[in-house]
């Protein structure tokens, strides 16, 4: 009990970012690009795994986009409950941003079961409808990546911005390379294994924490 320090419960936060960047500092990763910055560390604080400081993939214009959609009130889209109960929603609620997840509606798990398809496909298919710019967040199915990527490809959908970060073995790894393979859409990608619903709830409310 000798080390253990007392910190303020409102100060734990604060402290943990001033650890992420020591030893962020410490591995020589003394300039990371500032507009990626927020988004990384709290991926690193949420997961406290560094190897994110080096597969996270943006592509060119993904926080820019992201943030002018959140500014205009887009729609997030979770492909899990867990990603969806992980995001701010008062952050959210300031900017009239709507986050849904469709994958425990009844009606989506009878038409997977009729269809022989995943949940995770029919949840993106009945998202595509919703109208307004819309941010999909994945964090556990890669079949949600491949047809967001399908409907991309057929004109069915354009996002503002696809973070996509599902976690496992199956499928996870090529899936996260088809999303990059395109440039029609923006994205946000672990690459690799990692990721998780926890990790695309992170990202989602990085982005909402800085968008003043």
């Amino acid at each position: 009990m000798e080390n253990i320090i007392f910190i303020e419960p409102s100060n734990i936060e604060k402290r943990s970012f001033e650890i992420i960047q020591e030893e962020m500092e410490e591995m020589g990763h003394i300039e990371v690009d500032k507009e990626r910055e927020p988004i990384i560390k709290r991926v690193i604080h949420t997961s406290a795994d560094f190897d994110y400081l080096n597969n996270m993939c943006f592509s060119k214009n993904a926080v820019k986009k992201a943030k002018e959609a959140l500014r205009k009130g887009a729609t997030i889209v979770t492909d899990t409950n867990m990603a969806h109960s992980g995001i701010n929603k008062k952050a959210a609620a300031r900017y009239g941003i709507n986050i849904h997840c469709f994958m425990a509606d009844e009606n989506v798990a009878t038409e997977a079961m009729e269809r022989g398809e995943t949940r995770a496909v029919v949840s993106m298919e009945r998202a595509s409808k919703i109208q307004g710019p819309l941010i999909f967040a994945v964090g556990n199915a890669p079949t949600a990546l491949i047809k967001l990527y399908e409907m991309i490809k057929s004109g069915t959908i354009k996002p503002e911005l696809i973070i996509g970060v599902p976690v496992g073995f199956v499928n996870v790894v090529e899936a996260k390379e088809l999303i990059m393979s395109q440039n029609d859409v923006e994205y946000i990608v672990a690459r690799g294994r990692k990721g998780g619903s926890n990790i695309a709830a992170a990202i989602c409310n990085a982005l909402l924490y800085n968008l003043l």
